[in-house]
């Protein structure tokens, strides 16, 4: 196990969010656990996928699961199936463990825009 990369631990927890291994159709999915490492060391390091490893497979591969999945929405369902098991567990404090977007800061670019719509001349 590189560092950064899911234990055994977190892996277990996760596993069980995960869409089937094999599909009811087609070819089975390459191991999900490399994938998900690879998507994460993409994530950690901001690098463009073609620049992913060689250890976690095909950058194609993973790059067309990750969109794949968030097209369909696993992953929005995999944080909320997380925090509900945190919260179960009482390790969730919804007074600290809350992000909106008063809290969210905007970069100093973001700041002297003009307002309202662009107006485009014909």
């Amino acid at each position: 196990m590189n560092r950064g990369e899911l234990s055994n631990e977190q892996w277990e927890k996760l596993k069980p969010l995960l869409p089937p291994q094999k599909p009811q159709t087609g070819k089975p999915n390459h191991d999900h656990r490399l994938v998900v490492n690879g998507i994460l060391w993409i994530l950690r390091t901001g690098a463009p996928w073609r620049d992913l490893p060689e250890r976690y497979g095909k950058w194609e591969s993973v790059a067309t699961r990750f969109y794949r999945w968030q097209k369909a929405g696993v992953w929005n369902q995999i944080l909320e199936q997380l925090q509900a098991i945190a919260d179960q567990q009482g390790m969730l404090d919804w007074e600290i463990h809350y992000v909106d977007g008063t809290v969210v800061r905007a970069h100093q670019h973001a700041a002297g825009g003009k307002k309202g719509a662009m107006k485009t001349k014909l």
